[in-house]
């Protein structure tokens, strides 16, 4: 529990900071290798631009009270249908699926050519098209999965692609019929041979044909439609699209198709007003011949020519009266007239407007219901009858339909209730004219007659070139303020975008995987990674070999890893006993492969001199590792055979080491069946306790501690053991146990060795090297060091 706590209060900034310092070559590396990859990607790779339009949707309002001397007209539909719909209804007109249907049918959007120029892949247009491919219709059975390859020789052209059996071989304006669509190839007389120069090939061409209804979708999700203010009613168009030519073909276009729908929809109104108007025409023109016939058969029959004198003064008085009664005569025949329309007409159908009627609340009723038909049947292009916008128009129309019939029933009964009285007082008048012959009587009722009917007449003429003038002077609904341009700054690539993301992957990678080895790397890999997991001393780092290097230190050697075994007998003096002879250190580790056999022969060779006499016992019984550094000796009798009794004289099975003076060693010998119980036996106490007195210094190398329980059968024979870990090898848990066992006192003053440590690893701010004898190296041998 104290190591743990001691873990856990050890970790501080500069331990997690630190293994990001050490591999601060990786972050340079990545960040030049991103950096160079996203310049790579922004030469490479075709700019894309954005073009865009600007419009005006005009307000039909403002733009009749502002027509001066057109402004009689707004009363008619080809004026008045502008101002029903928002400037939203206008975005969501020009986003709809039927204005891209017919940019996709105009334009051929559905095909698209593609030349290869460099790595890129660029789409053929207008004069640098070859060929043109016209679609003649769509096939539903099947939709195309890849691209067509187009060859062209001459006049001949072949078609190939993964999904046909074999190769279509056509000419110029054949039908070509594919499994999804039949189409036509034919050539662009437009065609500039000039402006395809920096394409690789313009006779192997790649054709890539899209459904009708993707081309469509990706369109409407293509083209964005923006108001440039929230209280303007100017809109901007955009696209972005990798060929500009045909961005702004599409957004004309789309402006084009946008004012010859909405200039239809103003004209069906004013054209269904004036084909009423010439159905009333002819019937009052028939009418008024009429009545003109019978006055002058009249006159003809009664022999009149002027009006008795003696009735004027009683004619003049009764004028004013007759008048007001054929005022109300026409407004009973217009309004008799309407009604008659709208009772004889079958739903959803627009009524003729301002055609002398004096009500101005069933005028307005039957502009609301004009406006409600032309809304329904916008919707219809897009929807059907069960549609619940369509439904609720549909009742609005019946109610303002029945407000129609009401409010001319009323009228109608107000106008015969007014005519009744101003006859009435003609009847009066007349009552005076006793004396006046009855055929002037009779006289005047056939001219008032044909006054009512000329007044019509005139009315409706004047009303039909009114919605003449309508017809002829309709004006776009959209006034087009930008025409398409491209913008000159590239929507694609972002160059400083692509390198803030390089820069950003650049340092994430190496971040990454520094902090994944890191969270799943549970190895010893330095000095204070030891220091942070036990209380014990850790006495020396020994440094990674490299190749080339001697695995043992020599005489007079100044190299990193004899300095260290030089650090490590200076520190290990501080340990062991104040004697002269028989200094006794064990050698050990958790697990095998740690070096402990390594460091046993090394620390040997750094005691050993003229003076001082080192003895290194292989108490590693059950596989034997000082042989390996003289192979000579594998057969040799050693420990084994004093152990078992083979031997008798400790004499006999000490070897002087093949690699240095002062240096002895006793081998293993063979490997035993049965090596703790020869361990147990006694004999090992007693060669020891021998040797103490032959040497300065006697090795223990043991076997590991975890495997094996050998190690503590000795360990009561040594002054001080040296706990050998290995570098990114020694697993943290590892130490653990050997916490426990020195707690238990299994073994006795401990000591750490941190063997083979990479140099990122070392402690003292990562320097070792520097020494008096290292040598000053260039700056790329300690750049390629870093690896």
């Amino acid at each position: 529990m104290d190591n743990q706590k001691k873990v856990e209060e050890s970790i501080s900034l500069q331990d997690i900071i630190k293994p990001y310092v050490k591999k601060i070559h990786w972050f340079i590396i990545s960040l030049l290798v991103m950096i160079a990859l996203a310049i790579t990607y922004i030469k490479l790779t075709r700019p894309v631009y954005k073009s865009e339009s600007t419009v005006l949707i005009k307000d039909a309002k403002k733009m009749s009270s502002a027509s001066g001397d057109f402004g009689v007209l707004q009363g008619l539909a080809g004026f008045g249908g502008m101002g029903t719909n928002s400037i939203e209804n206008e975005i969501q007109i020009l986003k709809s699926k039927k204005l891209a249907i017919d940019l996709v049918q105009d334009l051929n959007i559905q095909t698209k050519l593609f030349a290869k120029s460099g790595f890129n892949k660029v789409e053929l247009y207008k004069q640098t098209a070859p060929i043109l491919v016209k679609v003649i219709n769509e096939k539903k059975a099947k939709k195309p999965t890849g691209p067509l390859n187009i060859s062209l020789k001459g006049d001949k052209i072949t078609i190939s692609s993964e999904e046909f059996k074999s190769d279509i071989v056509t000419t110029y304006g054949k039908l070509v019929s594919l499994p999804y669509a039949n189409i036509m190839l034919l050539k662009n007389q437009d065609f500039d041979s000039s402006s395809v120069k920096e394409f690789d090939d313009v006779e192997n061409l790649t054709l890539e044909y899209s459904s009708l209804e993707l081309a469509v979708n990706d369109l409407q999700k293509a083209i964005s439609v923006d108001l440039i203010d929230k209280d303007a009613t100017i809109i901007v168009l955009s696209l972005i699209y990798p060929n500009n030519d045909k961005a702004r073909d599409i957004l004309n276009t789309l402006i084009t198709q946008y004012n010859f729908d909405a200039t239809n929809d103003k004209n069906l109104e004013s054209k269904k007003t004036k084909d009423f108007i010439d159905e009333r025409i002819d019937l009052i023109s028939k009418e008024l011949g009429d009545v003109e016939s019978q006055k002058e058969q009249f006159k003809i029959n009664n022999d009149i020519v002027d009006l008795m004198q003696e009735a004027r003064i009683n004619v003049q008085n009764a004028m004013q009266a007759k008048t007001k009664d054929v005022e109300i005569e026409t407004q009973l025949q217009i309004s008799n007239m309407l009604l008659s329309a709208l009772n004889g007409q079958k739903n959803n159908q627009l009524l003729p407007v301002n055609i002398g009627l004096n009500n101005e609340g069933a005028v307005k009723i039957v502009e609301n219901y004009n406006r409600l038909v032309l809304q329904r049947n916008k919707l219809l292009e897009n929807a059907t009858s069960e549609n619940p916008l369509i439904q609720d128009l549909d009742n609005q129309i019946r109610q303002t339909r029945n407000s129609i019939q009401e409010s001319l029933s009323k009228s109608i009964s107000s106008l015969n209730l007014t005519r009744n009285q101003v006859q009435g007082q003609v009847g009066d008048l007349e009552n005076k004219l006793n004396k006046v012959p009855r055929q002037e009587k009779l006289f005047r009722s056939i001219e008032r007659q044909q006054q009512i009917k000329e007044n019509l007449y005139l009315l409706l003429l004047e009303k039909r070139e009114e919605a003449a003038i309508s017809l002829a002077m309709t004006a776009n609904k959209a006034r087009v303020v930008d025409e398409a341009y491209t913008l000159v700054k590239p929507e694609s690539p972002k160059k400083l975008i692509a390198l803030a993301i390089a820069v950003v992957f650049g340092l994430l990678i190496p971040f990454a995987i520094i902090y994944l080895r890191s969270l799943f790397n549970n190895s010893i890999e330095s000095k204070h990674d030891l220091e942070r997991l036990s209380n014990v001393p850790v006495l020396s780092e020994i440094p990674r070999l490299v190749k080339n290097d001697e695995h043992l230190i020599q005489i007079n050697d100044v190299s990193p890893m004899a300095e260290s075994f030089r650090i490590l007998v200076t520190n290990l003096s501080f340990m062991l006993p104040k004697k002269e002879k028989g200094k006794t250190i064990m050698v050990t580790s958790t697990v095998k492969g740690e070096g402990k056999t390594f460091i046993s022969i090394n620390l040997a060779l750094a005691l050993a001199s003229p003076k001082k006499k080192v003895l290194v016992v292989g108490s590693d019984i059950r596989n034997p590792q000082l042989q390996r550094y003289d192979p000579s000796k594998k057969t040799v009798a050693g420990l084994t055979e004093y152990l078992a009794g083979g031997v008798d004289n400790i004499e006999d099975i000490i070897y002087p080491s093949s690699f240095a003076d002062n240096c002895d060693i006793i081998y293993s010998g063979s490997i035993p069946p049965n090596p703790t119980a020869l361990l147990e036996n006694g004999r090992y106490k007693t060669l020891v306790d021998h040797v103490k007195e032959m040497y300065e210094y006697v090795i223990l190398d043991t076997a590991p501690l975890m495997l094996v329980t050998d190690s503590f059968l000795i360990a009561e024979n040594a002054d001080t053991t040296l706990y050998v870990t290995r570098s990114e090898t020694t697993d943290k848990g590892f130490i653990d146990f050997a916490n426990k066992n020195i707690e238990s006192h299994k073994v006795n003053n401990v000591a750490f060795v941190l063997n083979d440590v990479h140099k990122s690893n070392f402690g003292y701010g990562n320097k070792y090297g520097y020494g008096y004898n290292a040598q000053e190296k260039s700056w790329f041998q300690k750049f390629k060091d870093k690896f």
